[in-house]
């Protein structure tokens, strides 16, 4: 059988297979789950991935033909590439691919002559492509499974080749190089391809793919011959593995129909499923209603939580339905404060005196403070501290000590056997002067602590 005819036998063959196999028949497919997560963009899958690969070279394309000999060999080639996924139907792909292309004119013509050609063979070293692709998952979206274990893509793109060919002539003669001075050609190419796609794990897929390369150019063989330029092709079989953070899947392999779907069927059976149980628990509730609302002795608690029944009508009850106790009035004291009450508060204020700069009460205080303890005590009054100081130092060091000094006659007193209920204790520091801080004696009078009974 013709090399030819094989070669592009086999290469739609790669082509027609996930169209003409049952995606059922598939081991590796992921039945579709309840447990979905819509699609929240590239950011929760691989997109990054690098790829090798080896084949087969032929001058040959199954669109356009051989080049200008008329037998073309296979030859060994390999390649690489780089791919970013950048939706799950869509990506960018980096290739480089070399090797060597092989071609002779042993083979008849179609009408049995053979070829005339000044050449008899030739030998082209592609010692490099790069291209940049776009590559198309078609399989991408599959209405029966999230995740595919195999899928069809189709690529194509733009790039330069760097090549140098090498004839020999017809007759015999020794081999020579199409550029006298070695240097390589540089040719546009255009790259048009397909191939398939099997994921062995989330890090790893097999790649069987068939690109074929057409040049801007009818040099890749040495032997120029219009009308047509020449063209090659590239088999191959390899291994891509996708780079990212583990446990996050491949974007390439991401079904967003089939997720949408099944996240939709899902939400519906949990709808279902709280309905069906709203619908038992309004049934128990029902039946619960006239219990939990029945009042035999209209106290306005029902008998389920009554916990005194038959409580008369007109007595006021408490959440459990017992009556609530009558309250007993107490009659109010009249405090009377005397002038002498007033001079015992007077000559203690007129007494009391502090540490320098501290809240420590001076010991010749005691006396006026113990009579103003006794007169708490024995009136239940209430009285209220207030703290001033004048206005040398800092606002907040002031603050802070007339609220202390106020707080150390508080503290005096109670320890005297006063109600600490009954006294107030509050500082307001230099904000309330009663003389002039611009003379000793005025100074003098701001730093005091005010007594109010009442």
């Amino acid at each position: 059988m013709n090399k030819s005819i094989l070669w592009q036998a086999t290469c739609l063959l790669m082509a027609a297979l996930p169209l003409t196999g049952n995606a059922q028949d598939l081991p590796a497919a992921t039945p579709a789950s309840s447990n979905v997560q819509l699609f929240n963009g590239p950011k929760d899958f691989k997109t990054w991935s690098i790829g090798v690969n080896g084949g087969v070279l032929a001058p040959v394309a199954p669109t356009g033909g051989s080049n200008d000999f008329s037998k073309w060999k296979g030859s060994a080639g390999y390649g690489g590439y780089v791919k970013y996924q950048i939706l799950h139907f869509l990506a960018l792909r980096a290739d480089y691919v070399g090797g060597k292309l092989q071609a002779d004119n042993s083979k008849a013509l179609g009408n049995g002559s053979m070829p005339v050609s000044p050449y008899e063979s030739y030998e082209t070293k592609l010692k490099w492509s790069g291209t940049l692709n776009a590559v198309f998952n078609i399989t991408t979206v599959n209405w029966l499974f999230r995740k595919n274990f195999v899928l069809l893509y189709g690529s194509v793109g733009g790039g330069l080749a760097g090549y140098s060919p090498t004839l020999t002539p017809t007759g015999g003669g020794s081999t020579f190089d199409y550029k006298a001075d070695g240097k390589s050609i540089k040719e546009l190419i255009i790259p048009v391809g397909a191939g398939l796609k099997f994921r062995l794990s989330e890090f790893i897929n097999l790649d069987l793919g068939y690109t074929m390369y057409y040049t801007d150019g009818d040099n890749l063989d040495g032997y120029p011959k219009p009308p047509n330029k020449d063209k090659y092709s590239y088999g191959y079989a390899g291994l891509e593995f996708a780079l990212g953070t583990k446990g996050k899947p491949q974007l390439q392999w991401h079904n967003p129909a089939a997720a949408t779907y099944d996240e939709l069927e899902a939400q519906k059976k949990a709808l279902n499923t709280a309905l069906d149980a709203a619908n038992q628990n309004n049934a128990r509730l029902a039946a619960d209603v006239d219990k939990l609302t029945k009042d035999s002795d209209g106290d306005g608690v029902s008998d389920f939580f009554d916990k005194c029944p038959g409580t008369p009508d007109s007595a006021k009850v408490d959440g459990s339905g017992c009556p609530l106790p009558v309250p007993v009035v107490q009659k109010e004291e009249k405090v009377v404060i005397t002038e002498e009450d007033t001079r015992i508060v007077k000559e203690a204020i007129q007494n009391l005196e502090f540490d320098f700069a501290k809240s420590s009460i001076k010991p010749h205080s005691y006396a006026a403070l113990d009579r103003v303890a006794d007169l708490l005590k024995r009136k239940n009054l209430n009285l209220k501290l207030s703290g001033h100081t004048d206005n040398v130092g800092s606002k907040e060091r002031n603050l802070a000590l007339s609220r202390e000094r106020a707080e150390s006659v508080k503290q005096y007193l109670v320890e005297k056997g006063v109600n600490a209920s009954k006294i107030e204790a509050v500082g307001y520091g230099m904000t309330q002067p009663i003389a002039s801080n611009k003379t000793a004696a005025g100074r003098q009078k701001n730093r005091r602590v005010e007594f109010t009974i009442f």
